[in-house]
């Protein structure tokens, strides 16, 4: 792997590691309270609506769907790249779910909501699923102007469903800064190891 590649995982790990003992201290407290407040301040019809249909693009049924129809299309090289990112971003996220047990948040919830909290898997699954396009969209699209047009549209796609986690109130914001930290060092992980695999070094 790269050296830059190695320092990002290095430095996204360690954040991550960092953040979940302040979790489990309930140090984030402040921060998950303040961007909350910010959050739902935004309150409105639109965005109600805005963000119930996004958050939805993170749902179990819509991702299985979605990472299915990429996973015909794409080239078989990409395929076990699908399946690898998806499915570590799930078995982590359940595993540390199931660690932590962080409750869910106490305040008003637009839609309902099992399980535990820390990390958040809409977040996760949403870097995995939709970051991978990004991969796959730089690797094949020549055109600069589309390729990097449908990336800006992936980037806001995942940030708004991770911001819509919290907005609808079965989130913290700590949850979603975990999940995307988490989920990126997967991501850079899998791919450079396919990528290095592949090179046949």
């Amino acid at each position: 792997m790269e050296k830059r590649k190695v320092i990002l995982v290095s430095g996204l790990l360690i954040f991550f590691v960092v953040l979940t003992i302040l979790v489990v201290l309930g140090v984030t407290k402040g921060f998950d309270d303040s961007v909350y407040s910010l959050v739902r301040s935004l309150e409105s019809g639109f965005f109600d609506k805005y963000f119930l249909t996004v958050t939805k693009l993170g749902n179990e049924s819509v991702v299985i769907i979605l990472a299915f129809i990429i996973f015909l299309l794409v080239r078989r090289n990409d395929k076990l790249l699908v399946l690898l990112t998806c499915l570590l971003s799930v078995v982590s996220n359940q595993l540390i779910k199931h660690i932590i047990m962080r409750d869910r948040p106490s305040v008003y919830r637009m839609i309902k909501q099992g399980g535990f909290s820390y990390p958040s898997g809409h977040s996760m699954i949403a870097v995995a699923l939709y970051g991978i396009l990004i991969y796959l969209v730089f690797k094949y699209i020549k055109n600069k102007y589309l390729k990097y047009g449908l990336s800006a549209l992936l980037v806001l796609l995942i940030l708004s469903i991770g911001i819509s986690r919290i907005y609808v109130g079965v989130h913290f914001a700590s949850d979603v800064v975990g999940g995307f930290s988490l989920a990126i060092a997967e991501i850079v992980l899998i791919v450079s190891f396919l990528e290095k695999k592949l090179r046949g070094n």
